[in-house]
């Protein structure tokens, strides 16, 4: 069996579901004798040390601005909401989603940038 980097080891894991992860952590138990999520667990308050600012975020809908059709659709294929909701929140504005990754929540505000609406991270 060739071997793999760490680099291809982790963006494999990126790929994967809760579940697998799951499966995985076990098969390392059976296999090793280690729980692999205690060192994890174990090095985690070193590395909530760094201050990188909040790890969450809410994406704000300030104004759908003058394309509000895209807007929609785009609000709609991330909230799950019907297409009456999504309308709804396109011209109330609000939050579309709360509480999520920063880097989600930035790809998330692009998105709805890039169709003309106005966009607050919060």
């Amino acid at each position: 069996m060739a071997k793999i980097t760490k680099d291809e080891f982790i963006s494999s894991l990126k790929e994967m579901t809760i579940l697998e992860l799951k499966e995985l952590v076990d098969a390392m138990k059976e296999e090793f004798g280690v729980d692999p999520s205690a060192v994890a667990v174990a090095a985690a308050p070193a590395a909530a040390s760094v201050d990188e600012g909040p790890s969450t975020k809410t994406v704000v809908l300030k104004s759908a601005g003058g394309n509000k059709i895209a807007v929609i659709k785009i609000i709609k294929e991330i909230t799950g909401l019907g297409l009456v909701e999504a309308k709804a929140m396109a011209d109330n504005g609000g939050n579309i989603k709360e509480n999520i990754p920063a880097d989600e929540a930035q790809a998330i505000a692009d998105q709805l940038t890039e169709a003309g609406a106005e966009v607050e991270l919060a």
